[in-house]
């Protein structure tokens, strides 16, 4: 007896699709027929900058047809759903995290530091903008959109010196050797859950949940993007914030209930924001793996702490202060 194939949405673009396909791929080998079904988005159809068009504006269309029944699973980049969840739907699965970090594609294929004082560099991310400005180089920035054939064609064609771009959109392209330069999160800290996927379901299809958890789920990535997103979901801002963060799983040594030294995983947690000045605050923390999203809360604070006056598209807080969490500052 047949099987009727999962309905996976995607967006149209080419990224889109080759996530997607991905994701697709991985239902099959799992032991489920699976098949892509494209969704247009507002944010496909316009070349609004992002921060006009507003939060969640590559999700909401395929959530609604998710809700509708015209799709059984929906594929996004974690870094574009909102914070809020929606109580309809379930995220059901992080699979493991493509390269996080920023990708430089310049002329001649020069990096950031070769590029001169009055270099054009496009980039329509605010926080690209607020970092690449706090570096002092004198670049100017021209505020960009367009799928990554779009940008990078503004430096084939001479128009822009050089574009800053996601090296995950890059490598699931199979482009990533057009990068000049994978730029260093000490250099340039990436968005929360930038090179992440979120995986959805309808909320109640329980069996299909559990599939995709099965299937897809990966724990140390989950834990990783619900710190960084805890610090945007405390702070209350969205993609017109200029705000970076990027957690790693590391090792270290703790002291077991009968004295011994164990290794452990935690997570380790750096995030970043830019001000209304043009100067960057920045903040640290570790914590267990479980205290995810105290850990990116605590640092969310400690950002306001040091310069709540100064900061722009940002409501916070959202959440309240926490004690005796296990985070270390």
């Amino acid at each position: 007896m047949s099987v009727t194939p999962l309905r996976v949405g995607t967006r149209p673009s080419a990224l889109a699709v080759a996530q997607s396909g991905m994701i697709a791929e991985r239902i099959i080998a799992a032991g489920r027929p699976a098949e892509l079904v494209n969704v247009s988005t507002t944010g496909d159809r316009s070349l609004a900058p992002i921060a006009e068009l507003g939060v969640g504006v590559f999700v909401s269309a395929l959530r609604e047809a998710l809700v509708a029944g015209e799709v059984d699973v929906a594929v996004h980049s974690y870094k574009d759903l909102p914070t809020k969840p929606d109580p309809r739907l379930t995220l059901v699965a992080v699979p493991v995290r493509e390269d996080p970090r920023d990708a430089l594609v310049a002329r001649d294929g020069r990096v950031l530091g070769e590029l001169g004082a009055g270099s054009r560099i496009g980039t329509g991310s605010p926080r690209r903008s607020a970092q690449l400005a706090a570096l002092g180089l004198g670049f100017e920035i021209v505020p960009i959109r367009g799928n990554v054939d779009t940008r990078i064609g503004k430096v084939r064609s001479g128009e822009l010196d050089a574009v800053v771009v996601a090296a995950a959109g890059l490598r699931r392209l199979g482009r990533v050797d057009e990068a000049s330069e994978l730029l260093d999160p000490l250099q340039m800290l990436p968005a929360p859950a930038q090179g992440a996927l979120a995986i959805e379901c309808r909320a109640g299809d329980e069996e299909l949940a559990r599939f995709l958890a099965a299937s897809l789920d990966d724990a140390a990535t989950r834990a990783a993007v619900t710190a960084e997103r805890s610090v945007l979901a405390t702070l209350e801002a969205g993609c017109s914030a200029p705000i970076g963060a990027l957690a790693d799983v590391v090792s270290d040594y703790v002291e077991d209930a009968a004295g011994n030294d164990v290794i452990v995983d935690r997570l380790s947690l750096r995030a970043i924001i830019g001000t209304t000045t043009g100067a960057l605050l920045r903040a640290s923390g570790t914590a267990d793996m479980d205290n995810a999203e105290q850990l990116g809360a605590a640092l969310a604070l400690e950002l306001l702490d040091m310069g709540a006056d100064d900061l722009p598209n940002v409501q916070g807080p959202g959440a309240e202060r926490i004690a005796g969490s296990g985070v270390q500052q």
